[in-house]
């Protein structure tokens, strides 16, 4: 839409509130409302002026100032307010230059897309994220200098089969056994119906719905693949709905990457594929599992390169709670068609071009898409661009190999702080054409390790008291 389209939308629609949202650098939505008696034309030319001092990873309180600029396409009827709401994703300028700002991880995700064609390898990225979530009934968790606890729970959770519930009535999945049980064991189908519901209304394109293999409610709601600073922008519309639609029905959503100890973490595998003058490059009849030359260079960068891509793809210290052997969790830096212990896996449900894509299986949905979709991308390409092959595929389990054959395969990092190390070490590939600047890479790594490697790693764990208080 124009912006003067969006105006006639909104007064169409009879909104009271005009909504501006826009991502920090960790990758939360923030925003404010202004009423529609206040919302022209002029601000898609003007802008709206924020504190960018008071949003993480942005500015120094000395240069605070910055502004929102709305893209008209990005508006909506926001699905959750109950006043009528027009909702408007924004970029983020510099109010005196009037410069994109470096540290926008939608334009970084722009420029990103604007490599690419640059490049002549492809014009068009396309994206599948398949985020994982929880929902539970209850959380409460407080830390302070003598003290800590967490304690999240579900009507679902195999935990409470001896739970009096007056009544209990059972049917509650067993740890890693939660997937595609149909109601009553999954009691939140009709919720994730709902969720679905909402996002088609938004315009957000949804696959498939269903329970996922923890138990206490884990859940999977599929996006259809677009390209992406969209798919980014149909992401964050996409948390915003789970969770809010959660707490209407007075329970919680969480995209934590590992809230259960002893079972299934959730994960968001990545589905991607390069395309030119409309056609799949990534697709050769005769290659391996129908995958091009350049294909399996693209799946070569993301090996390469995935100890430093972890830093920015699974950035929280809980994301490697899941990426360990045993939860179907992908810490193998391999690559094979179907099997799913592999870090990049090639789906072979369809053998059609349009449906051929590699599948990077370490992301956690705790990442900022925008800056996730980029970072995987600039590393595929520098696989592209200097043909790095993947080697031999391994279509083995790779969780059963003998001790020998497993020294072979190399693994994600043990630890956030690793792959903030990795990062530091190999990120000259993400500094192609500017599209993640040097700056946005030493602020992440300075922020990522003061704000919460540091911040974990001074607290004293309760499991440190079962093991060493007698000592």
């Amino acid at each position: 839409m124009t912006p003067s389209e969006v105006v006639a939308f909104a007064k169409e629609k009879e909104v009271k509130i005009v909504d501006f949202k826009f991502t920090d650098l960790p990758g939360m939505w923030h925003h404010f409302s202004i009423p529609s008696t206040e919302f022209e034309e002029d601000l898609f030319e003007d802008g709206l002026g924020f504190d960018g001092s008071s949003i993480r990873g942005f500015q120094a309180i000395n240069e605070s100032d910055m502004l929102l600029f709305p893209d008209p396409d990005t508006a909506i009827v926001d699905p959750v307010c109950k006043i009528p709401t027009l909702s408007l994703i924004c970029n983020i300028k510099d109010p005196i230059t009037l410069e994109s700002y470096s540290r926008d991880v939608r334009y970084i995700a722009q420029k990103a897309e604007a490599y690419l064609k640059s490049t002549g390898i492809a014009d068009t990225s396309y994206w599948g994220p398949e985020a994982e979530f929880f929902v539970f009934n209850d959380v409460r968790y407080y830390q302070n200098q003598h003290s800590a606890f967490y304690s999240v729970d579900s009507v679902e959770g195999s935990w409470n089969t001896g739970t009096d519930e007056g009544p209990n009535l059972g049917y509650k999945p067993r740890y890693k056994e939660g997937y595609f049980p149909v109601p009553p064991s999954d009691t939140l189908q009709d919720i994730r119906s709902e969720m679905i519901l909402k996002m088609i209304d938004c315009g957000v394109d949804v696959e498939v719905h269903h329970h996922e293999v923890g138990t206490g409610g884990q859940g999977e709601i599929d996006l259809r693949f677009d390209t992406m600073t969209t798919i980014g922008d149909k992401l964050a519309l996409y948390k915003y709905i789970i969770k809010n639609t959660a707490r209407a029905h007075n329970m919680t959503a969480t995209f934590m990457p590992k809230p259960l100890f002893e079972d299934n973490g959730s994960g968001m595998h990545c589905h991607q594929s390069l395309w030119k003058d409309g056609k799949n490059i990534f697709y050769d009849p005769q290659g391996y599992a129908g995958l091009s030359e350049a294909a399996l260079y693209y799946a070569g960068g993301l090996l390469k390169h995935l100890p430093s891509l972890c830093a920015i793809i699974a950035p929280t210290t809980n994301s490697y709670k899941r990426l360990v052997p045993g939860y179907e969790a992908p810490v193998n830096l391999a690559y094979s068609q179907r099997n799913r212990s592999a870090c990049v896996r090639i789906p072979t449900y369809s053998q059609s071009e349009r449906a051929k894509r590699l599948e990077l299986r370490t992301p956690d949905p705790s990442c900022n898409a925008y800056l996730a979709f980029s970072a995987m991308l600039m590393a595929g390409l520098d696989g592209i661009r200097n043909q790095i092959h993947p080697g031999e595929p391994f279509d083995k389990d790779l969780y059963d190999l003998e001790p020998e054959e497993l020294e072979e395969i190399e693994s994600t990092p043990a630890s956030l702080a690793e792959a903030l190390d990795a990062l530091e070490d190999d990120h000259d590939y993400l500094l192609e054409g500017d599209v993640i600047t040097q700056d946005v890479v030493d602020t992440w790594i300075e922020y990522k390790r003061e704000n919460e490697v540091d911040a974990v790693n001074l607290r004293p764990h309760p499991h440190e008291f079962h093991l060493y208080y007698d000592i």
